[in-house]
């Protein structure tokens, strides 16, 4: 045990359950397909919304960054606090059921006034959905498996990207942008009720150690109480605050690739379906499970591992990540960023693995909405944001290669991610050499 109230043990009371896991772990990531399908929509669709509503280039940075994720990160705690001692299945079930409804009152949306309120209650009801699956699929699963299984459920975001891109951009060819919102909203709405009957809720620390076992009966923190503890904590800080900066990256490529693609490399709506969408897809999937099996293999040897693997993911991207931008054609462009979409994607299985192992079983939903405080308020907040303002900044100077300015501009922040890991990965060995094991 250490100091902080956070500790891990290799002794295992008895093992993993027989029954349903794969059902359960097939349905939190279909439902983080949706989740993440939902949140991309906007940006997906870039182009015919911002012909439709005229909207800049910085309004949708903000809109698809900084407005979404001041709701979606902040909410996520209290929605955490609460998840952690009332039933974790019904508050996904209810989340589900609020982003999907707010889904498709975007494609109501007549104006930016509209849109922008619209997307913010998508992301109060996105704050309620991944917390809760982490704290679901930990219990499910023991240590020694969860860094599969989370790539597994991690492989919500490049399906639903993937997906966004061909079914949302399909049905936005074949009718007008506000369909996707409609139909996909209905979906999400079924899906909320189909989680609320079929998955049950797991007992809170079932698959841990004896150690994390005695360690959750114990008095459970108070909010702040847990707040606190999780922020002082040097290396969750530095984890959380290492995963910002990788998702910078990823937010702001992400939220503007489809845009860039479209305006400055010639690709066409119906090319953006098909190819893009394999890209994301085949790239972002086989990256996330990749780095699941890496930590799994790793992670046992040694804690660091966590942090080593993205720094190393991060710095082998950035040459890829150039070509992608510097490519006059978008065809060898997809092929350049078939390398990033796979490398950056290391981070996040290995970050969110690392924490969940870190804290008592009764505090994994609060611990994972921290964690997705401080990554999602620097990347999904600020990165967008950034790419947006800079390609109004450069517009003046660069005309219709403002985006590309932006996108060269975005590229240093893949250093300071390794930096960040590689600190990290060297705090983390600093620690297990002051103490007999881990000290969270």
């Amino acid at each position: 045990m250490n100091h902080d109230g956070f500790q891990k043990s290799t002794d295992r009371e008895s093992g993993p359950p027989k029954v349903r896991t794969g059902l359960v772990l097939g349905m939190l990531c279909f439902v983080y397909v949706l989740n993440f399908l939902d949140r991309q929509l906007l940006s997906i669709l870039a182009k015919p919304i911002q012909d439709g509503l005229g909207i800049t280039d910085g309004q949708l940075g903000l809109i698809t960054g900084f407005y979404f994720a001041l709701f979606y990160c902040f909410i996520a705690i209290p929605i955490g606090w609460l998840a952690d001692r009332t039933n974790r299945v019904k508050v996904l079930s209810v989340a589900c059921s609020v982003w999907s409804v707010a889904t498709a009152a975007c494609g109501m949306a007549n104006n930016y006034g509209q849109l922008v309120v619209a997307r913010m209650m998508v992301g109060v009801g996105e704050a309620g959905g991944v917390p809760p699956s982490y704290a679901i699929i930990s219990d499910y699963f023991p240590r020694e498996r969860r860094g599969t299984a989370m790539a597994i459920f991690n492989l919500g975001p490049p399906l639903g990207s993937a997906l966004g891109v061909a079914f949302g951009a399909s049905l936005a060819a074949s009718f007008d942008w506000r369909m996707p919102f409609y139909v996909i909203g209905a979906i999400g709405v079924i899906t909320a009720f189909v989680v609320y009957r079929v998955i049950a809720e797991p007992a809170r620390g079932g698959q841990d150690t004896v150690a994390e076992r005695q360690m959750a009966g114990q008095p459970a923190d108070g909010f702040l109480q847990t707040i606190v503890r999780f922020f002082t904590n040097p290396v969750l800080l530095l984890a959380s605050v290492a995963s910002g900066a990788a998702n910078f990256i990823t937010y702001g490529t992400a939220n503007f690739a489809t845009l860039f693609l479209m305006r400055e490399k010639g690709m066409e709506l119906a090319d953006v379906a098909l190819w893009y969408a394999l890209v994301v897809g085949i790239g972002m999937s086989a990256g996330i499970f990749v780095s699941g099996r890496l930590i799994d293999r790793f992670g046992a040897r040694s804690r660091a591992a966590y942090a080593r693997i993205p720094a190393i993911s991060l710095v082998l991207a950035v040459p890829f990540f150039l070509g992608f931008v510097w490519a006059e054609r978008w065809e060898i462009a997809l092929l350049f960023l078939v390398v990033p979409m796979f490398l950056n994607s290391f981070f996040l299985s290995a970050t969110v693995t690392f924490v969940q192992g870190e804290v008592r079983p009764e505090q994994r939903v609060i611990a994972g909405a921290l964690l997705l405080l401080v990554m999602n308020f620097i990347g999904l907040g600020l990165g967008p944001t950034y790419v947006g303002m800079a390609s109004d900044f450069f517009r003046e100077s660069y005309g219709n290669h403002s985006l590309q300015a932006a996108f060269f501009a975005l590229a240093p922040m893949y250093l300071v991610g390794a930096c960040l890991y590689a600190g990290l990965a060297r705090l983390i060995n600093r620690q297990a050499q002051t103490s007999e094991g881990p000290t969270l």
